[in-house]
């Protein structure tokens, strides 16, 4: 079932927690469908039983059987399961779980009219402090205080994420203009993204980008990479708000992220004066 799901447009699941959320779907698929031919078959048999020409006189007293409560009955037991059986539990683990910024690579995502700011904490793995009066759209758009403690080795891209495969990746994640929602489809998290909140996102990719293109062999999806989308409606521009996602091994990370470093040192040319005030 999951892979017809797949052939109707599900994508490769990914992440560590893809497999459980596409068995919620699944089930919930099979509820939907047997609801729709139930229903649907007791919506024809009561035209043809109760049609005018059969039932010249309207019957007051109505349905006299019960069937159809323990039906409803029946129904509402189902889904009381697959809340509390199979959703309430992911719920759980994805609100209680959180990694600790320590135990996680631990970065920050801010969403904006129509773009996706990635914030990285640099080798110390700590963050500079931010704050709304120093954003800058062209030089600094996320208003990152060059001149506060752990902020030197700080720096951001812009729609580019990179993350290592297998390996706990928690996203602080916020907005700073209207309500965006963080979608990455295939490793099934998506969250909205609010301004004033920073809003905790945990997952862990269980396969890298080159992995991952090569089930899309064959399939209308051959060649595309992962993108960041924003399945939140954020004004006219919202179709074109996507970003990249690139899942590498951890020593292809690590080779990434000391490119980042070396091309921060060479455009730092001296003091920056940013300010200091909070976000």
């Amino acid at each position: 079932m999951i892979d017809l799901l797949r052939y109707l447009g599900l994508p490769v699941g990914i992440s560590s927690v893809s497999g459980r959320i596409d068995e919620i779907i699944v089930i919930v698929h099979y509820l939907m469908l047997v609801l729709f031919v139930g229903w649907g078959a007791f919506f024809i048999y009561s035209l043809i039983k109760f049609r005018s020409s059969k039932n010249k006189k309207a019957n007051y007293k109505g349905v006299e059987s019960h069937y159809s409560s323990i039906l409803e009955a029946a129904v509402a037991v189902i889904e009381i399961v697959i809340l509390f059986g199979f959703a309430f539990p992911i719920w759980a683990e994805r609100v209680n779980d959180v990694p600790d910024s320590r135990d996680a690579v631990h970065l920050r995502v801010v969403a904006q009219q129509y773009a996706w700011n990635i914030h990285y904490p640099g080798p110390d793995g700590i963050f500079g402090t931010v704050s709304s009066k120093l954003v800058d759209e062209q030089e600094n758009p996320i208003g990152l205080d060059r001149s506060s403690d752990n902020a030197s080795d700080d720096f951001y891209t812009i729609n580019q994420l990179h993350i290592p495969v297998n390996q706990e990746i928690r996203i602080d994640l916020t907005s700073k203009d209207v309500i965006h929602n963080f979608k990455l489809p295939e490793l099934r998290v998506s969250q909205d993204a609010i301004p004033g909140m920073s809003i905790p996102v945990h997952f862990k990719a269980t396969s890298t980008s080159e992995e991952f293109l090569k089930t899309t062999i064959g399939t209308k999806r051959e060649g595309k990479s992962l993108e960041i989308a924003c399945a939140q409606l954020c004004g006219l521009g919202h179709y074109r708000m996507k970003g990249y996602l690139t899942i590498s091994e951890e020593t292809d990370y690590l080779a990434w992220l000391d490119e980042q470093a070396e091309y921060l040192e060479e455009e730092s040319g001296g003091d920056d004066d940013w300010g200091d005030d909070d976000w």
